[in-house]
Parts: structure tokens; C-alpha cells; sequence
């Protein structure tokens, strides 16, 4: 089953649930980033069969699910860029990570199989900048001898909304071309120097496969599970890796918890001869001030299940789950953190 259609199944279904009957009341709504859509939607459906509670998540891109809970219209948003401390305070909201994963470049280049293509951050960055526009450009032909390369025009493909994917590939390519940093910048939504736009990881993905000679970007979980053609990329220490769990869970490593305020770390080119080097995390946002309670701790209910229960689901799509030890720094937040009206814990 494509992921698309999941998203629809999953949605329509719950909004039908929700309309036949009031027992539906304590379904919890989220919207936000695409990057974690397959798990979540995944987690929702294990924890619906094991406690009854439906969850109800719109995959609309992280800039949009940053707006929705600030506009306090979903209990609670997700975003692939985390927020800094100070918007966290003004908004009211606390931020922790629910899942870790990596995004790849996709391609459709004729005679060129999936994996096979070799690419630098610079080359990548480039490509992006417009400055590399031929498939069997020197740049490219040098990466890979022995593979024939077509002269077709490369048509570059972004991210039309504002996106936390858009923003993990746009701060690696930030960090290993100074040209990009300096024209174009990081962000969940920033001024292309070249290409055509899509509409979450779909929109990207269509325009891709319809495309003779296209690139673009999405999560590798949704590459893998619509077989999308992906490339290899050579991270900071060298390395030319396929993207894999495994060379998420590197990159993770390095990860500094205690040390960064609202869990806000970024992945993107870590050293490490394993490390993928555009993976990233995903975070949950939520009101400190709980307005209904209830919501609020089936909020956290579900992610202590998915914490609790859902890794074996995460490996199972190319995610990784939170360490044992950061979530129990996330339980610590939400005690301290998250209140109802009286100023209660909810957790």
C-alpha cells in the first residue's frame, strides 16, 4: 500500500469514527512534519487496537504543524526543525523528540539503477544552486567511473511548503557549500535558486518519477516504501554509504542531550565513518499549559506507548527509536513541564 493512500485511509476513516460516535472523544489530533508520517501512522494504529484511543495526524509539513499548535487547533504539533529556546518560551510550549530517521536524494536518471549513483554534499549543493545542469556533467562522471551517465538536463525538484525535511537537506547543504549558505541559507522554507516545487513528500516524489532527469528529496522511509531511486552520499569522514539504520543510528550517536535546551539537536554532517549525513530528528510540540487535561495526557499516553512499544515498528521502516536514556529525560520534561489549569503534572 502506497504511503499516500495510508495517509487518506487513516484520516478519513478516523474523521468517520469521530463523526458516528461521541466514545471518540479522548482521539487525540496532531499535524506536522512529513519525515515521521509512516511511523506515527503506524504507532496510531497499534495503539488504537491495544487501548481503543484514536490518533489523528495530518501530514501538512512542519512549518504548517508549528502554526496549528501555536493556533492551539491540534493538541499537539511536530516539526523536524527544532525550535529554540526563546520561541519555545514566547509560545508557551515545550518541545521532545519522538523519533530519528534520515532523508536521501532521489533520482530518475535512465540506465542508472537505485543505490548505484554516487554524490558529495558539494556536488548535491551545487546541482541545487543550478550550477550543475547535465546529468553527465564532469562533476557527476567523476564520482562515478564506469557508469554511463545520459546527457539529459537535470530538473531540480524542492519542497513547495514549508517542510523540516526541506529544512535538514537545506542546513547540510548549508554546512558543506558555502555558496549555498551564503545565496540560499537553512530553513523549513527558503528562496530556490532553481527547480520545481511539491507538496510534501508526494508532491516531490510525483514530480521525480513524471520527470526524465529529475532530483529531489524526501525521507528514506518513503523512498523505500514507494521504491523510489535513491543515491549513495559520501559523508564528512569520506565515506560513500547507502542509507540504512544503521548509519542513522551513528550519526545519532553523537547526539548531546543534556547539554542542548528543548532537545534541539541537529544531525546533519556528523563525523563518524558510519554516519548518513543528512539524519535528523523529529519533535513533538505541545502547550506547557494544558487546557483540557484529558487531551493533554492522552497526548503523552500515546507517546510513552510509542517510546515503550513501538521500536521494533521503527526498525521495521528505517527509523530510529529514542535511547532508553533520553527518554527518560523526556518523562523528567513532561513531569516538570506539562500542567493542567490548577497547575498540576499531567504526567
Amino acid at each position: 500500500m502506497k504511503i499516500k493512500h495510508m495517509f487518506k485511509t487513516m484520516i478519513v476513516g478516523s474523521a468517520a469514527a469521530m463523526v458516528m460516535s461521541s466514545s471518540f472523544a479522548a482521539d487525540v489530533t496532531g499535524a506536522g512534519a512529513t519525515f515521521p508520517y509512516p511511523i506515527y501512522a503506524k504507532w496510531a494504529e497499534m495503539y488504537k487496537a491495544a487501548t481503543g484511543t484514536g490518533m489523528n495526524y495530518q501530514s501538512v509539513g512542519s512549518g504548517a504543524g508549528i502554526k496549528q499548535i501555536k493556533a492551539k487547533t491540534v493538541d499537539f504539533g511536530a516539526s523536524d526543525m527544532p525550535l529554540k529556546a526563546a520561541e519555545l518560551d514566547e509560545a508557551g510550549l515545550m518541545q521532545f523528540p519522538a523519533i530519528m530517521g534520515g532523508v536521501v536524494a532521489v533520482v530518475n536518471v535512465e540506465g542508472v539503477a537505485p543505490g548505484q549513483l554516487k554524490l558529495t554534499g558539494p556536488v548535491l549543493a551545487d546541482i541545487y544552486l543550478g550550477k550543475i545542469t547535465k546529468w553527465n556533467a564532469q562533476e557527476i562522471a567523476a564520482l562515478n567511473p564506469g557508469v554511463k551517465l545520459p546527457a539529459d538536463d537535470i530538473t531540480v525538484v524542492h519542497r513547495a511548503d514549508s517542510s523540516g525535511t526541506s529544512f535538514l537537506f537545506t542546513d547540510y547543504l548549508s554546512k558543506v557549500n558555502p555558496e549555498f549558505q551564503s545565496k540560499i541559507g537553512a530553513g523549513t522554507a527558503v528562496k530556490w535558486a532553481t527547480g520545481v516545487g511539491g507538496k510534501g513528500n508526494e508532491g516531490v516524489a510525483a514530480n521525480v518519477q513524471r520527470i526524465k532527469g529529475a532530483i529531489g528529496y524526501v525521507e528514506w522511509a518513503y523512498a523505500k516504501k514507494n521504491k523510489l531511486s535513491h543515491t549513495q552520499l559520501k559523508n564528512k569522514d569520506g565515506q560513500f554509504l547507502q542509507p540504512d539504520d544503521e548509519h542513522f543510528k551513528a550519526a545519532a550517536a553523537s547526539a548531546e542531550w543534556t547539554k542542548t535546551p528543548g532537545f534541539a539537536v541537529v544531525l546533519t554532517d556528523t563525523a563518524g565513518k558510519s554516519s548518513w549525513p543528512i539524519t535528523g530528528v523529529s519533535y513533538i510540540l505541545m502547550h506547557r499549559a494544558q487546557a483540557d487535561a484529558a487531551k493533554g495526557k492522552e497526548v503523552v499516553k500515546f507517546f510513552d506507548y510509542a517510546y515503550k512499544n513501538g521500536s521494533a515498528a521503527a526498525a521495521e521502516l528505517d527509523y530510529v527509536p529514542m535511547p532508553a536514556s533520553v527518554v527518560k529525560l523526556v518523562q523528567g520534561a513532561w513531569k516538570a513541564q506539562l500542567k493542567d489549569a490548577s497547575g498540576a503534572a499531567i504526567y
